[in-house]
């Protein structure tokens, strides 16, 4: 790390030291050149001047001697001509030799009144010169300086300047060995603590104390890692409380990843696998009960949570399933052991089927002896006893009818022949069998048949809910002048209703209505002849036709039972 930090370091500075030095030798270079011209020209203006003046005093035959002596001087070159541009007098060539020089831009300028100046090449020494000249009354004197000396200088400046730029980079790379060995012991630091991290290691610190922004970063990480280290042994401990009691539940959990792979079950539902829960092993390996499968699957594929009833996960043994999506992915699945409730309510049933059918002959006996006696005895208390019994004796007989019948309904032996039969067809027969009930009871019964798609259902056993759930407004919604029997759309089915105007229903009763032998006013149940089961049968048949069954109440505004049918394929 140390040696990459260093030439980081190094080219950075080399970099910053190479930039620097362009700048500066441009920047320098074109100032110091600029200067050192303006110098000479200001000088060369003035030494030309004075020997223009020189020039015109002395007498013509003392030129040459006069140039020489004024370039020795100037340590230039000087040149006389007259107003036609012939030489007069050169510091360093013969006049007779040399051209007209009334086109140089310098002497044309002094010719016609004013000071010339130019910058060219020399012919004849092959170096750049500065060139200026003045009039004179009959002609023009020009004094010639060598540049050379201006690119020397610049040259001794880059010389120094490079001089420069090598001590600083000896001083950039001191420094930078100085820099890298301090940051890569700050830096090592922190990646021996990112590694620590990385392995599991939350107690990790850096302890860095310097304020600079390393520090800042290193007190950062630490808190990172100490808020981290808290967090995860709060997970651990939810993790561990939550095990624990995952563990100690009498039913079995299983979760499953969306690739439909074991990740994670509590000691029961290893225990319930012959083979054992196989973690990270697909799910078919552990559980191969196809309705488990199949609710896992639902639930995984719609995100809505599935039940199901699995038998062969464990022989002889009956398990509710409800199989739950997880948040962000994979599935949760609950299994219930009703093996023992399923073998309990069986042996209910049975009891009670057993009870009533083996009642029906007595009570019936009862009846018709009651009935005989009733016919051949005219002493009044002993009619009255008679009546007594033949009441009691109707009732237990309408009692163990309906006990039989739901027995039969909720054990599944009720076989449904389900047809297609429009609601208007089914609201009819109802309407037909209370017309003269309700006339007699001065109730109007109205028939308001909205939906006119055919429903799957068996005509008899829906009959016979309609029959009870109008009975039951017969009985407690006489007050109400009226009772409305209907049906209607409701997406994928059709809602029939039964609706009172009576004295309506207190809202904690609305849960327990359709509870078997469950009664809001128990002696005017008991007064009207009623069994307690007529509403239990009706949620059960609705039920067995896949529909749903409920009540709305309002104390004062009647009541209405409302139950579905879905529609015939």
């Amino acid at each position: 790390m140390r040696s990459r930090i260093f030439t980081k370091l190094l080219l950075v500075s080399l970099l910053v030291i190479a930039a620097a030095t362009a700048v500066m030798d441009v920047a320098i270079t074109r100032a110091w050149k600029r200067s050192l011209h303006q110098e000479i020209e200001t000088a060369l203006s003035q030494k030309v001047r004075l020997l223009a003046t020189r020039v015109e005093s002395d007498p013509s035959p003392q030129l040459q001697q006069i140039a020489r002596q004024a370039a020795a001087d100037a340590q230039a070159r000087v040149t006389v001509i007259d107003r036609n541009g012939n030489v007069l007098a050169d510091s360093e060539a013969d006049p007779a030799t040399m051209d007209n020089h009334a086109s140089r831009p310098e002497f044309a300028a002094a010719l016609a009144g004013r000071q010339g100046m130019a910058v060219r090449t020399s012919a004849t020494v092959g170096v750049d010169f500065l060139y200026i000249a003045v009039p004179l009354r009959h002609g023009a004197v020009r004094l010639a300086h060598p540049l050379s000396a201006i690119q020397q200088a610049t040259a001794r400046v880059r010389r120094t300047l490079l001089w420069s730029s090598g001590l600083a980079l000896v001083v950039a790379l001191l420094l930078s060995a100085i820099a890298a060995q301090s940051l890569a012991k700050r830096l090592r630091r922190i990646e021996e603590f990112a590694v620590r991290v990385a392995g599991g290691d939350l107690s990790a610190r850096i302890a860095e104390r310097s304020s600079d922004e390393i520090g800042k970063l290193g007190s950062a990480l630490d808190t990172t890692a100490n808020r981290l280290q808290q967090s995860f042994q709060e997970i651990q401990t939810a993790r561990q409380q939550l095990e624990t009691v995952l563990n100690s539940m009498q039913e079995g959990v299983i979760a499953v990843s969306a690739d439909r792979r074991v990740r994670w079950a509590n000691g029961l539902m290893g225990r319930l696998t012959p083979g054992g829960v196989k973690l990270g092993a697909p799910l078919v390996e552990t559980i191969r009960d196809p309705d488990f499968l199949y609710a896992i699957e639902e639930a995984l594929t719609t995100g809505v949570a599935r039940t199901a009833r699995a038998t062969s996960i464990l022989a002889g043994r009956s398990y509710y399933i409800t199989a739950t999506p997880m948040p962000g992915s994979g599935a949760v699945a609950v299994l219930h052991d009703v093996t023992e409730i399923e073998r309990v309510e069986k042996t209910r049933r049975d009891f009670i089927a057993n009870v009533s059918h083996e009642l029906r002959t007595p009570l019936t006996s009862i009846q018709g002896y009651a009935e005989t006696l009733l016919d051949s005895t005219r002493n009044g208390t002993e009619r009255e006893f008679l009546e007594i019994i033949r009441k009691n004796a109707t009732r237990m007989s309408r009692l163990t009818e309906d006990l039989l019948t739901l027995a039969r309904v909720e054990s599944g032996e009720a076989s449904f022949s389900l047809q297609p039969v429009t609601p208007a067809d089914l609201l009819h027969d109802a309407e037909q069998n209370f017309r003269e009930i309700c006339k007699t009871r001065g109730l109007e019964l109205l028939v308001e048949a909205e939906s006119t798609r055919p429903v799957s259902a068996d005509r008899d056993a829906i009959h016979q809910v309609l029959a009870n759930l109008l009975d039951n407004a017969v009985k407690y919604g006489a007050s109400g002048g009226k009772i409305i029997v209907g049906a209607r759309d409701a997406g994928n089915a059709v809602e029939f209703y039964v609706r009172d105007f009576g004295a309506g229903i207190a809202s904690e009763h609305l849960s327990r209505l359709f509870e078997r032998f469950y009664r809001v006013d128990k002696a005017r149940s008991v007064e009207s002849g009623g069994t307690g089961l007529g509403l239990a049968i009706a949620k059960h048949i609705v039920r067995a036709h896949g529909g749903s069954v409920r009540a709305e109440s309002t104390l004062g505004r009647g009541a209405t039972f409302v139950f579905t049918l879905p529609l015939a394929t």
